[in-house]
């Protein structure tokens, strides 16, 4: 399960660095954040609360905008 998570608070590469290794340390996800985007792509093993992703950005100042369900043929 794949999902597109909108990230707002992000302003240069060592933000991205961070809001992806926030992302990365929720058990059972593996992120991958696009500054440019201003978003997160994230692959989970199992069923992850929004609010795991949410609280995880929001300790190092980041917010959540919105997060949706990856759809797609390599979703």
């Amino acid at each position: 399960m794949k999902k597109v998570i909108e990230i707002k608070g992000m302003h240069c590469e060592h933000c991205r660095m961070t809001a992806e290794k926030a992302l990365n340390e929720i058990p059972g996800v593996k992120a991958k954040v696009d500054f440019k985007k201003s978003q997160a792509v994230v692959s989970m093993d199992g069923d992850v609360p929004d609010e795991a992703f949410t609280k995880a950005l929001e300790e190092f100042g980041y917010e959540a905008v919105s997060i949706t369900m990856k759809k797609g043929l390599f979703a």
